[in-house]
């Protein structure tokens, strides 16, 4: 399940704004290319999952805030093909800046987690082995 989707992005950006990021071909449709859009949330998901993976249990079970707006923010970001604005660059930033904290647990959001491997009882365990230096062995040498 991807974190965002094309019709969130319509409705956070407007219509006309991603058929200007997603109408690339020879002659203009006039209309949202869809793959385009659907690329572009499946790379945001992938880095999203990637800052995710060793702290949480993926897939997300529930999509917890803020990760639906970085998506977002990450998608409109790999829409652009020129420069972007600086707003969406900014916005960008801070996505990664939040991704970042959120892989470092400074940022803990309300998912499940990945239980921390333990190694048993706690206690340590020691073995011994026969000793090759005893009173017996070194008779003559002391």
């Amino acid at each position: 399940m991807p974190y965002c989707t094309q019709a969130i992005l319509e409705e956070h950006y407007g219509t006309n704004f991603l058929i200007q990021l997603t109408d690339r071909g020879e002659e203009a449709t006039g209309m949202i290319n869809s793959a385009t859009v659907d690329r572009a949330i499946a790379a945001a998901d992938g880095m999203i999952n990637g800052h995710l993976a060793g702290r949480y249990v993926l897939p997300l079970s529930a999509v917890p805030d803020p990760i639906p707006t970085i998506a977002e923010r990450l998608a409109i970001y790999e829409l652009h093909v020129y420069e972007p604005s600086d707003k969406i660059v900014r916005d960008y930033k801070d996505a990664l800046a939040t991704l970042d904290k959120i892989s470092k647990g400074t940022i803990q959001l309300a998912a499940a987690g990945i239980a921390t491997p333990t190694t048993g009882g706690g206690s340590a365990r020691v073995t011994d082995r026969t000793r090759d230096f005893t009173a017996e062995s070194m008779k003559g040498l002391i």
